[in-house]
């Protein structure tokens, strides 16, 4: 299968570096302005073809599947010249659109794309969390709370610091906790009836300027859901917290049990003077008989030098080009990334105006 990928930052390189583990691969053509994104990209895929525009990627005729890791803003107008011109199956990044104005477009595409759309929410396919999505409703007798929290490190330098700014990346709560939102609702198979957030920028990029222009992203919040079947989850978010031993800490409580899923930060930012880094964890928790049970839940060192996301990339690309190949529904469709955006963005607004938001 052979991809042309339409952006090959940071995120971008981790994609190439995954799909490269996958047999039968290969990428035909990189659309990437960035000078020396482009040049560290075609090291990654030097039989790629480099070109100048998603308007010349998908000339390319080798080009089979898609895959754009752009910045944030730039995904719906490119999903919607890929629709126009030459609709493959795509996996686009997250979030799915960065302003509420611009919904309508994307229902439009939703109910119109005639190729596989998959949206990329990694978290899903950390092994210990998918792991924990799988036992979470029968280990716990049904979820009524989960919680996840996320403590790690600030966002990392981006081309043109455009990940510094709300109106580019839609807000934090979009732009990084659109992954959360999504995991809630797959975890508990419920639909979101209200939002009540809090959040700020208290420590992080305030020093900063881009064009005489302070840094307006949000590096903390907070976020309680309510759900349609009566149960409840919370959000705990701190970017100014990379000391910690563990990234991803979610929990999930019900009559019977509690269930967690302990999730280390990227292998590259563990300090070498404490030794190897620490495995994920799966811990069970019964009421009867009491006292939790801790399972470790390794993932393959190779994977974990490919990238950030605990080798949830690589797999989230194997089952992408399974449903690809076999005419399968994605797991992560247009409606999917729609509504974690809903969320994200009624976060926001909850946080700004200090009142709930019903969806």
């Amino acid at each position: 299968m052979r991809y042309g990928i339409i952006g090959s930052g940071m995120m971008g390189q981790e994609h190439i570096r995954n799909i490269r583990l996958i047999s039968g691969t290969s990428i035909a053509a990189i659309f990437e302005p960035d000078p020396g994104m482009a040049a560290a990209s075609a090291s990654l895929a030097p039989e790629a073809r480099m070109v100048g525009s998603v308007a010349e990627l998908l000339a390319v005729d080798e080009v089979e599947v898609l895959l754009i890791a752009s910045p944030n803003d730039l995904h719906l107008p490119q999903l919607e010249e890929i629709a126009r011109t030459r609709p493959l199956p795509v996996l686009v990044e997250k979030p799915l659109f960065t302003n509420a104005l611009d919904l309508p477009r994307l229902e439009a595409l939703a109910r119109d794309y005639p190729a596989l759309a998959w949206v990329a929410m990694e978290y899903r396919y950390m092994p210990p969390i998918a792991r924990f999505t799988e036992l979470a409703e029968e280990t716990t007798g049904g979820l009524s709370m989960l919680t996840i929290r996320e403590h790690r490190f600030p966002f990392l330098h981006k081309v043109g610091a455009w990940n510094r700014f709300n109106a580019r990346t839609g807000g934090t709560m979009v732009e990084k906790c659109c992954h959360f939102f999504d995991l809630m609702r797959l975890v508990l198979k419920a639909e979101p009836v209200r939002v009540l957030a809090s959040g700020g920028q208290a420590v992080n990029h305030k020093d900063e300027r881009y064009d005489g222009l302070v840094p307006d992203i949000w590096d903390h919040g907070y976020a309680i859901v309510d759900f349609d079947s009566g149960a409840r989850a919370m959000l705990e978010l701190c970017m100014f917290a990379e000391g910690s031993r563990y990234q991803e800490e979610i929990s999930g409580v019900g009559p019977l049990a509690k269930i967690e899923a302990l999730v280390p930060g990227p292998t590259r930012f563990w300090p070498d003077r404490l030794g190897p880094a620490p495995v994920p964890r799966l811990v069970v928790s019964p009421r009867d008989p009491q006292g939790p049970e801790e399972r470790e839940i390794p993932v393959d060192p190779t994977l974990l030098e490919a990238g950030d996301h605990n080798g949830a990339t690589y797999y989230q690309h194997r089952r992408f080009l399974r449903a690809v190949a076999e005419g399968l529904p994605p797991d992560v469709g247009l409606a999917d990334g729609i509504a974690a955006v809903r969320m994200g963005m009624a976060a926001q607004v909850s946080a700004a105006e200090g009142r709930a938001v019903e969806l």
